[in-house]
């Protein structure tokens, strides 16, 4: 019997990125995901399929054992509150900074910074590790109107908050059950991302 390993993917730009990758791997979906409104891929491998979720829920997939490995780019990672996975793979793919930003000319803020972002946990940390308390308000989308409608203080780039890129991450119970199938995988996108 073949053991299936499920590998949850990112939607958008990582996935248009890891679909190179996943061939020079040998792994090719049967169907185009690019074009295809399944979430499900079986590949012309017996022994991998590729699942295809937002971002922000690789991590879950990951950790709840409904996929043994997953994509996803380090700001969703350092974002997720778990410590039951590990990250044995940085792809070098879909890079990308998360930065501080504000509005240009904007009035230097005083007293407690309000912030907006969906980045709840990275932001509290960065400044917490500065020794500054901020005022975070969550949001999922179009965080440019923030500042120009008084929402927060802070979208020109002010500073670098983290230097961002693709990791594969693993679920730390699969890795000791299906450590035999899960490493020589780890191994061929490791290979098929160097070859890049």
């Amino acid at each position: 019997m073949t053991t299936v390993l499920t590998v949850a993917v990112s939607k958008g730009r990582i996935l248009d990125e890891c679909l190179p990758l996943f061939a020079r791997a040998d792994i090719r979906p049967l169907e185009d995901p690019l074009q295809s409104r399944k979430l499900i891929f079986e590949t012309g491998r017996a022994d991998v399929r590729l699942v295809v979720v937002r971002a922000a829920d690789v991590p879950t997939y990951v950790a709840h054992g409904a996929a043994d490995l997953g994509i996803a780019g380090k700001d969703v990672l350092m974002e997720y509150e778990g410590n039951d996975l590990y990250e044995p793979l940085n792809l070098g793919i879909a890079r990308c900074r998360l930065v501080l930003a504000g509005r240009e000319g904007g009035p230097a803020a005083m007293g407690r910074r309000r912030l907006a972002t969906k980045y709840v946990n990275v932001s509290r940390n960065y400044f917490a590790d500065r020794g500054e308390q901020v005022e975070i308000i969550r949001l999922y989308g179009s965080m440019e109107l923030a500042p120009a409608l008084g929402l927060a203080d802070y979208i020109v780039e002010l500073e670098t908050i983290a230097c961002i890129s693709s990791r594969v991450v693993v679920n730390k119970a699969a890795m000791k059950m299906r450590q035999g199938w899960i490493k020589p995988l780890i191994q061929q996108l490791a290979a098929a991302a160097e070859s890049s």
